[in-house]
């Protein structure tokens, strides 16, 4: 976690820092902190979408298409088709449940931690869609069959020649390659820019 905000600018004690080499006032301070109030509320709107789409779609699927033959969508290249995976993503890793429970746990409680010094709205918007596919699965692995911790991931979304996924996938996915492009771009989530 210590590395997480290492690597984003985050202080321990963000009392503590006085002015920057630029000169930097309270009144600078209290401009950033309104910034950041603002990205941290696009960060939780995204995250807030992308779960209650991923839930609906979820319920819809259970309810419509669960036990069903699959929907052709676009001939036999996608198709709908309700499965349910208790690995991780692409269904990898079946008898490690509890363990990627834990780990979208820890994704979340890190995202959480790191909005505290947010003020870039491309990181708000990437971090949004980890966090709400993060929760989207999470949900499912708490409240879904088998049971507590072991909860089978509901997956609908099947192209042919490809695993089959979810909309909180496609959420996690997104907002990773979205990271991807900010880190290479050289921006960091408290809106530095790095030129090397």
């Amino acid at each position: 976690m210590a590395e997480a905000e290492r690597i984003i600018g985050t202080p321990e004690n963000p009392e503590a820092e006085g002015p920057d080499e630029g000169g930097s006032t309270a009144a600078d301070s209290a401009v950033n902190a309104g910034r950041g109030k603002r990205k941290v509320l696009v960060l939780l709107s995204v995250a807030v979408v992308a779960y209650l789409l991923d839930l609906v779609s979820k319920m819809i699927v259970v309810a419509k298409l669960e036990h069903q033959p699959p929907i052709d969508i676009v001939g036999d290249w996608l198709q709908f088709r309700a499965i349910r995976n208790a690995g991780a993503a692409f269904g990898f890793g079946e008898a490690f449940t509890v363990i990627f429970t834990i780990i979208a746990a820890g994704v979340i409680v890190v995202i959480v931690r790191l909005a505290r010094k947010l003020y870039s709205l491309p990181w708000a918007i990437a971090l949004g869609l980890l966090l709400g596919g993060a929760l989207g699965n999470l949900t499912d692995r708490l409240f879904r069959a088998p049971g507590v911790f072991e909860g089978a991931v509901v997956d609908f979304i099947a192209p042919k020649h490809f695993a089959v996924f979810n909309l909180a996938d496609s959420a996690i996915v997104c907002g990773g390659i979205l990271i991807v492009i900010l880190s290479f771009k050289g921006l960091d989530p408290d809106g530095t820019v790095h030129k090397d």
